[in-house]
Order: C-alpha cells, then sequence, then structure tokens
C-alpha cells in the first residue's frame, strides 16, 4: 500500500484516501446528473505550478492546489489528472522533464513510479493530454469553475494545448466536489486529528517558552520548530498570528506590515494564532494567554467570557443545528459575562439587536477547515446565503450543522479603538456600556480561544488539546 508519510512518528495517509474521494465525487455525479446510457465524462483537473520570487529563479516552496489534493494526492507540481465518471479509471500527466534535470534535483521518476507512488489506473507525459483523451474519445471533460465564497476567487479551469477539439463544461463539477469536500471522510478525519494534535503540542511548547522581553516572532519561531520538526508539517496553514498587548485585537496581525515583531512586555495579553499543515490538510488553533503566565482580574474576567461563550458552543453543537443560532449563542452569553463583569448594563436582547455583539467580536464565530484553513462550501448555490444584518453578516457559513462537518469554534472578544469609539457615539449602543469601567479596557487588547471540531450526531469531538481553563494555564506555564 503506498502513502504519504514525512517520518516514522509521522502519520502515514494512505493513497487509499485520495481513490475514496475520487470515487464520491464520480458517485455524486451519477446521482446528481443522470449522465445518458452513451455519455463519457471525464473530469479534468489541473494541479498547482511552481511559481517564482517575481523576476527571479528562486520559487516559492510549491504547495499543491487544494482540489488536485482531494482527489489525487499529488506532491509534484505541473500534472494533470483525469477521471472516468462511469468507471472511476485514474490518469495522471505528469511533466516530461529534460535528463539535466536530475544533476540538480535528483533522479527523475518514471511513468510505472508515479503509477506505484500514487495508486493510479495509468501515467502518461503532459505532451501526451490531447491524444490520450482523443484515444479514450470522452462526451464531455467536466472542468472545475466556481467561486470561492471567502476570497472571492474563481478557481482555474484546467487548459492544455488542444483542449479545443473536445466538449468541455464548466458549471457541473464545482458545487458537487466542493460539498463532497464539506463531510470528511473517516481517513480525512484521521489525518485532521494528528495535525490537530501536532499544532496542539506546539501551542503548548510556545506557551513553555514564552517569557517577557522576548519578541512575537520568536513565539512563531518556536511553533514552526515544533511543527517541523516534531510533526513533519513542512507548512502552516496561515500566516502566523502572534499578537500581544494591543496587537492581540488586530484580527489578521501578523502581516508584512507588522510581522510579528513587537517586543512582549511583563502583564501582556498574548493571542497567539497558528495552526500547522500536513499533508495538505489544515489545523487552525488560536491560545489566549499572559505572557508571564498569570492572569489578572481584568485578564481572567475576558478571558472567562469569552470561554464560558466556547463552552455553550461545544455543548449545543450538534447535527441539525443551525451555524447562526451558534453564533449569536456565543455572543449572548459573552456579552451576559461582561455585564455581570459590570462592564455592560441592560437587557442582553437589545443590546444584539442594537449590534453591540458585533462591536466586541466583528468576525464569525468559526468556519469550515480542511485542505483550505477557511474550506470550501460555506456559500454554496443549495445553501442559505450570507446575511446582511451586523453580528451574522461576517459568518463564513449559515448552514444546518450535519455530521462530519470539520469546524472552527472560535468566539473572541475585542478592544478595538474605531468599534469602541462607534458605540460610545451611538445613542442605540451607549446606554449599555458602563463607560468609568470599559474605559481601563482601551488598551486591553483582545482574547480569542479556537478549537477544531467535528460534527457527529450527537455533538462534538474536539480535536485542539490544549489548557483552557486560566487554572489549567497557569498551571501549566509554570510547570
Amino acid at each position: 500500500m503506498a502513502f504519504f508519510q514525512m517520518g516514522l512518528n509521522t502519520h502515514a495517509i494512505p493513497m487509499a484516501l485520495f481513490r475514496d474521494n475520487r470515487a464520491k465525487v464520480t458517485n455524486e455525479l451519477q446521482r446528481v446528473n443522470k449522465f445518458g446510457e452513451q455519455s463519457k465524462p471525464f473530469i479534468l483537473l489541473q494541479g498547482g505550478d511552481n511559481i517564482s520570487h517575481y523576476d527571479t529563479d528562486v520559487d516559492y516552496v510549491f504547495r499543491q492546489e487544494s482540489y488536485f489534493t482531494y482527489l489525487f494526492g499529488v506532491t509534484e507540481p505541473g500534472c494533470f489528472g483525469t477521471v472516468e465518471v462511469k468507471t472511476g479509471r485514474s490518469t495522471l500527466y505528469v511533466p516530461r522533464l529534460p535528463e539535466e534535470y536530475a544533476v540538480w534535483m535528483g533522479p527523475l521518476l518514471g511513468l510505472e513510479d508515479f503509477k506505484r507512488k500514487y495508486e493510479l489506473d495509468a501515467v502518461f507525459y503532459v505532451d501526451e493530454i490531447s491524444e490520450c483523451l482523443a484515444n479514450n474519445d470522452p462526451s464531455v471533460l467536466l472542468l472545475l469553475n466556481g467561486p470561492n465564497s471567502d476570497s472571492g476567487s474563481v478557481t482555474k479551469p484546467a487548459n492544455f494545448k488542444g483542449i479545443e477539439k473536445f466538449v468541455v463544461d464548466t458549471d457541473i463539477l464545482f458545487p458537487i466536489i466542493a460539498e463532497c469536500r464539506v463531510l470528511k471522510s473517516p481517513a480525512e478525519i484521521e489525518v485532521l486529528r494528528y495535525v490537530a494534535r501536532v499544532s496542539s503540542e506546539a501551542h503548548k511548547a510556545v506557551m513553555k517558552a514564552i517569557r517577557p522581553g522576548m519578541y512575537e516572532y520568536q513565539a512563531e519561531a518556536e511553533f514552526l520548530r515544533y511543527s517541523y520538526a516534531v510533526g513533519g508539517c513542512r507548512h502552516v496553514s496561515y500566516t502566523c498570528i502572534c499578537g500581544v498587548g494591543t496587537n492581540s485585537a488586530i484580527l489578521h496581525y501578523g502581516h508584512a506590515g507588522s510581522p510579528n515583531d513587537c517586543a512582549i512586555r511583563d502583564g501582556d495579553m498574548c493571542l497567539f494564532d497558528m495552526g500547522a499543515n500536513y499533508g495538505g490538510y489544515a489545523a487552525d488553533i488560536t491560545c489566549s494567554f499572559p505572557a508571564n503566565g498569570k492572569f489578572t482580574a481584568d485578564q481572567k474576567l475576558i478571558y472567562n467570557a469569552v470561554l464560558a461563550a466556547r463552552n455553550a458552543v461545544c455543548g449545543a453543537a450538534r447535527q441539525g443545528v443551525s451555524w447562526v443560532d451558534m453564533h449569536l449563542l456565543a455572543n449572548r452569553v459573552m456579552l451576559e459575562e461582561m455585564r455581570k463583569g459590570q462592564l455592560l448594563q441592560g437587557d442582553i436582547e437589545e443590546m444584539m439587536e442594537a449590534g453591540l455583539n458585533a462591536i466586541f467580536q466583528p468576525h464569525g464565530l468559526g468556519h469550515f477547515l480542511g485542505l483550505d484553513v477557511h474550506d470550501v462550501g460555506g456559500y454554496l448555490p443549495h445553501c442559505p446565503q450570507r446575511a446582511t444584518k451586523a453580528g451574522i453578516n461576517r459568518l463564513r457559513t449559515a448552514r444546518t450543522l450535519m455530521a462530519g462537518m470539520y469546524l472552527t469554534i472560535e468566539p473572541g472578544c475585542y478592544f478595538i479603538e474605531p468599534l469602541l469609539n462607534k458605540a460610545y457615539a451611538d445613542p442605540e449602543m451607549s446606554k449599555f456600556l458602563v463607560k468609568e469601567n470599559l474605559d481601563r479596557f482601551r488598551n486591553f487588547g483582545g482574547v480569542r480561544i479556537e478549537d477544531d471540531v467535528l460534527i457527529t450526531e450527537t455533538g462534538i469531538e474536539n480535536f485542539t488539546l490544549v489548557p483552557r481553563t486560566v487554572e489549567e494555564i497557569e498551571a501549566w506555564m509554570t510547570k
């Protein structure tokens, strides 16, 4: 049996995982589209290419296109793949590399080597794709073409010299393969469990290592070191967010303009949002804790408000529950805890109606997770579409939960200057604010707690294994 593995102590991903994905997609295509008896449809996907740094001959570290990974598990760039819908027969097309490639990049794999490596039915060179397809006489080539509801970008349909000779369809495949990715298979769940465990242990290593006087990027470096050195995760799933102090209220901190470059001070709250990637599969975990390992009363108040919101959702989420309802539940619980802490006053439902929940948590509760950190399926054509009302318009999906979905649960509470100023100036919001108490949180930053969870028929399975209560965090950091 062939598999992908980075080392003896890392997870072995069987090529059967991708074979089963192909079967899932072709079965669903046949069920939904009822192709005629004489038809011979083929799926055609194009994999990712090497991308260089602008005009240089230095490449970014290659990561395969996610849909191509989903069906083929191939790690090399420049490939195409086809699947005959009715038979499931799979064919990979690989670049024909010059012999001198072996001098610089190592031994060349032959076609039979690729066939064994990925357990496919046939392998040919890319320059043979037109001839090989013509010999198989497909009635239609199903190409991938559809929008990503998170980025707004559109998938790239496969294209090769001679494709104009074939009948192509760019409508059928996308909604079906995207929906197939939403519900994880047992083999995918084991990969996700592994990468969540590695990411959890990496976060715990950061919590152990962190000290006032260090820099944010040193926390990032420890996460990267552990994930790769111990877990075999060459990639992370997104740019690491390592915000301390007021930076912890910058939702997508860590970007090129603020590259996790601030010093960590005694008493700072840390918000570290980092997730490793293994075999193309993503983790996405956030831990919030004080840099010195000891919560102040104010830090404990905000942290416990977010933890209560997280616990409420973890207790209520299951198959058949609305994700929008889970988001609103988290918001209500957090606002109630802030009211108990004398930061807010008045009726919780009136606060929600005024949009106060979006002041303290401007983002959605979470998102699908899988081969992409913001995984596909949030707003497919058959799904409930994005709401326009403040407080729920930032949700990355509005779907009813199903067993087999894999999502993040990530409530947060942030004190973001422009949003606070907006609430103070708005008479419908300001009446709920206890300003003399809230003012001391102006430079607090924020807290987010993010877990990676599998939805089941009766609840959730939480794959994130890190200290979560105030007591657990303080105990871990002082060991």
